[in-house]
C-alpha cells in the first residue's frame, strides 16, 4: 500500500477498533453495576420479555402471599375468640356442677350464680366486639368472603368461605342461664354441654380454613421460589463472566490506544519523501 497523507486508513480502523471495545467496557460496567445482564433491550429481546412478564408475576404472587397470610389471622382472630368462649362455658359447666349440690348452701349458690351470669355477659360480649378490621367475626353478621390468593384473575384463584359464625349467648342458648336453685343448674347442665358443641363445631369450621391457607401459603412459596430462579438465570448479570469482558475490553481498548497513536505518525512518513 502506497503512503498517502490525505487518508490515514490504519488510523480509522484503529479507532473503529478503539471504539467497540470502548463500547464492551461500558456495557460491563453497567452489567455489573445494576446487576441486568440485560442492559438493553437490544442484548436480549425475548429474554426482557420473559423476565418482565416474570417479574409481573412475581410481584402478584408476593400480593396474594399476603392476601393468604392476612386471611390466616383473619381465621386465627376468630378461633382465639371462639377459645375464650369455650373457657367460659367450661367454667359455667363447672359453675353448674356444684350449684346442682346440697353441699352448698343458697348463699353460696347465689354467690356461684353471680359468677355464671357475669361470665354469661363476658360470653356475649367476646361475641359481638371480636373484629378483623371492621368486620365482625362471632355476632353472626357475616357472609360470604373471598380471599384472592393468586396472582392472576379466575375463580380458581379465589378461596370462599361462608362466614356465619355466631357465637353470642343467644345463638348458644346460653343467655338466660341461671343456676340459682338446684333444677336450673341441673337443666343449665344440658344447655351448656350443647353450646360447647356448637362452639367446637364454629371452631372447627375456622381451623378447616386455616389449614386450607396454610396450604396455599406453602404453594406460592415454592412458586415464588422456582420464578425468582428462572428470572434470575434469565435476567442477572453473570458477575465472572462480566468481569472477564471488562478486563478483555479494558486490555484490548489499551491496545487500540497504542495502536492509534502509531497509526496517527504514519504520514510523517510520508512527509519525509516531500
Amino acid at each position: 500500500m502506497g503512503l498517502r497523507i490525505a487518508t490515514n486508513t490504519a488510523s480509522i480502523a484503529a479507532q473503529r477498533v478503539l471504539s467497540k471495545q470502548q463500547k464492551r467496557a461500558e456495557h460491563s460496567a453497567q452489567a455489573l453495576a445494576s446487576g441486568s445482564r440485560i442492559v438493553n433491550a437490544a442484548d436480549d429481546a425475548a429474554g426482557l420479555a420473559i423476565s418482565e412478564n416474570f417479574k409481573g408475576q412475581l410481584k402478584g404472587i408476593a400480593a396474594a402471599r399476603n392476601n393468604a397470610n392476612n386471611a390466616i389471622s383473619f381465621s386465627q382472630v376468630g378461633e382465639g375468640g371462639l377459645n375464650e368462649v369455650s373457657n367460659i362455658l367450661v367454667r359455667l359447666r363447672e359453675l353448674g356442677v356444684q350449684a346442682a349440690s346440697d353441699t352448698v348452701g343458697e348463699t353460696e349458690r347465689g354467690f356461684l350464680n353471680n359468677e355464671a351470669q357475669q361470665l354469661v355477659q363476658e360470653a356475649d360480649r367476646i361475641a359481638k366486639t371480636t373484629q378483623f378490621g371492621n368486620t365482625k367475626l362471632l355476632d353472626g353478621s357475616g357472609g360470604k368472603l373471598e380471599f384472592h390468593v393468586g396472582p392472576a384473575g379466575g375463580k380458581e384463584n379465589i378461596i370462599s368461605f361462608d362466614f356465619d359464625a355466631d357465637a353470642t349467648t343467644s345463638s348458644l342458648g346460653i343467655d338466660g342461664l341461671s343456676i340459682a336453685d338446684k333444677g336450673d343448674a341441673r337443666d343449665t347442665l344440658g344447655a351448656v354441654d350443647e353450646a360447647i358443641q356448637k362452639v367446637g363445631a364454629l371452631r372447627a369450621n375456622f381451623g378447616a380454613m386455616q389449614s386450607r391457607l396454610e396450604s396455599t401459603v406453602s404453594n406460592l412459596d415454592v412458586s415464588y421460589e422456582n420464578l425468582s430462579a428462572a428470572n434470575s438465570r434469565i435476567r442477572d448479570t453473570d458477575i465472572a463472566k462480566e468481569t472477564s469482558e471488562m478486563a478483555s475490553a479494558n486490555i484490548l481498548q489499551n491496545t487500540a490506544v497504542s495502536v492509534l497513536a502509531q497509526a496517527n505518525q504514519l504520514p510523517n512518513v510520508a512527509l519525509k519523501l516531500v
